[in-house]
């Protein structure tokens, strides 16, 4: 009988022995928890001294109802927030452009101005909470709205802890919301690693994102291989600015998916650990065991979500969160079963925090560090998955690195072929997906989504109505201007950024500034 494959399509033996594992040195590829080459985690003790960060992924419509929900997860035991955008927002317009028109607060919360941040985080103690928040292109902007609202609120900035993806790279190979060109965008990313040293010292700069490629089809091997490929043109642009690697790298995160296939998610974490601690350290010559860690968010994997039957996405969350866990994830943003057909209610958005709760709370599983570890099946999948790793890396440094090589559109198509195939085999029912072309129903029972009011792009036009009539214009235009003139010279662009969000420039404003500078990203032909 044929070997079943792999999502990473490699071979899954029906059996593993001894003999699978006879050039597994445990020394140099396992090691202990916490130290070199941190295959089984990146800390001594992981889960058996406090569990994971439990986020939730949240944010819609108006900032003051996003704003009650996370007062909702809070109160429910979340330790983190993890904040989604609207589109306008993540691409760097104001509610009131024409561009916005029809997506102003519908796949997140809309922030236009300082005076939208401070009431989605009205009455939140953001000394307290570690706050995520998926943005890219525009994650200086938001970032620095965060730090002056907690200001307002009398936190200093190095007593703030969270992350902003700001991962534009992977923007360009797989999601879309990009702005600037790749060369600029960089600039603009070591720019905030260079501010978070001086100003934000706990907070991580960027979330460097295997997620949204592995929704668009990416299989786990092509996950963490574009991602780190990524990461080292992160480390490379932020060395050429003058910073110092044990600076910056312990700062670094990632972000990655967990689908239902158990086994080789586990074994993709392990290997990606391992592979980033030797690029850290042959590589980039980093010192700091900090710099050498993996550190990781994942979410459950919502492209494997079914709008049919939608109850049964409660097991498929279940199972994917065990494997980020089993992984060795630091924090979880499990979905909610009904994302699959619209923005989570609030009963779903609890069972996905509950979720997590019963992996934390009542099974064994934070009883011990890295239970498979030893494992036949697993250290095999792992070596396996590394090989095929490091190969896809190295096809992207044949390239040139990660930008010569998206500008290739070489990730963009290994990606689409990846999917493509996926599709395939659904369609020919050679791949089940239960509740579609397997084990389905005649009638699905009627579900009540959660809507988002029409009227809130109409309040957003008047709220920026009013900031732009009370505001002191004429000081908003001196500091975009004092950003226009850092943009083309080399001082760092936060500071000025900061001074105009002071005077209450909106994020739009703020980019169309940049945008005049640097002018904007346009794919290729060969995209």
């Amino acid at each position: 009988m044929a070997d079943a494959r792999s999502e990473s399509d490699l071979p899954i033996k029906p059996m593993y022995a001894a003999t699978d594992l006879a050039a597994f040195d445990a020394a140099t590829q396992l090691g202990d928890a916490g130290k070199y080459p941190f295959t089984r985690g990146v800390y001594p003790s992981m889960y058996t001294g406090r569990p994971w960060t439990m986020r939730q992924y949240a944010g819609f419509g108006t900032a003051k109802e996003s704003n009650e929900r996370y007062h909702q997860l809070v109160a429910a035991g979340t330790g983190g927030l993890s904040v989604a955008f609207d589109l306008p927002t993540q691409m760097g317009y104001d509610s009131d452009e024409s561009i916005s028109s029809g997506e102003v607060g519908k796949v997140g919360v809309a922030i236009d101005s300082i005076d939208d941040m401070r009431v989605l985080f009205d009455g939140l103690p953001l000394d307290k909470i570690s706050t995520s928040m998926t943005i890219n292109a525009p994650g200086s902007t938001l970032l620095l709205l965060y730090q002056l609202v907690a200001e307002e609120q009398g936190i200093s900035g190095d007593q703030l802890t969270g992350t902003i993806q700001n991962d534009v790279l992977k923007e360009y190979i797989a999601r879309g919301t990009y702005i600037y060109p790749p060369k600029e965008s960089l600039r603009l990313i070591a720019d905030i690693f260079a501010y978070c040293q001086a100003e934000m010292p706990r907070w991580n700069t960027i979330s460097i994102s295997g997620y949204h490629m592995a929704e668009a089809g990416a299989t786990p091997a092509q996950e963490i291989a574009f991602t780190l490929a990524n990461a080292k043109e992160y480390v490379r642009a932020a060395q050429k600015a003058g910073l110092d690697v044990d600076d910056f790298a312990p700062r670094l995160s990632f972000f990655f998916v967990a689908r239902t296939t158990l086994l080789e998610e586990i074994a993709k974490f392990r290997a990606a650990r391992r592979i980033w601690a030797k690029i850290m350290r042959d590589e980039f010559g980093a010192k700091n065991p900090k710099s050498q860690m993996l550190r990781f968010h994942t979410q459950t994997a919502g492209v494997q979500l079914t709008a049919q039957q939608p109850e049964v996405n409660l097991i498929r969350v279940a199972l994917q969160g065990l494997g980020a866990v089993l992984g060795g994830t630091q924090s979880l943003h499990t979905n909610s079963y009904d994302e699959a057909i619209a923005l989570p209610t609030q009963k779903a958005a609890r069972l996905a925090l509950r979720t997590q709760q019963v992996i934390a709370y009542e099974t064994d599983v934070c009883k011990t560090v890295d239970p498979f570890a030893g494992s036949y099946a697993i250290e095999a999948m792992t070596d396996e998955l590394e090989v095929a790793i490091e190969d896809l890396i190295q096809q992207v440094e044949d390239r040139g690195g990660a930008v010569r090589a998206i500008e290739q559109g070489f990730q963009k198509g290994e990606i689409e072929s990846s999917a493509y195939r996926v599709a395939l085999e659904i369609d020919s029912g050679e791949r089940t997906v239960i509740g579609v072309n397997k084990f389905t129903v005649d009638v699905e029972e009627e579900y009540e989504p959660l809507r988002v009011n029409p009227a809130i792009e109409s309040e957003q036009r008047d709220r920026l109505a009013k900031l732009r009539a009370e505001r002191d214009n004429d000081a908003v235009t001196a500091a975009l201007e004092a950003l226009k003139e850092a943009a083309r010279g080399t001082d760092n662009i936060l500071y000025p950024m900061r001074e105009a969000l002071r005077a209450r420039a909106t994020g739009g404003e703020v980019a169309h500034a940049l945008r005049e500078v640097w002018g904007t990203y346009i794919p290729t032909d060969s995209f």
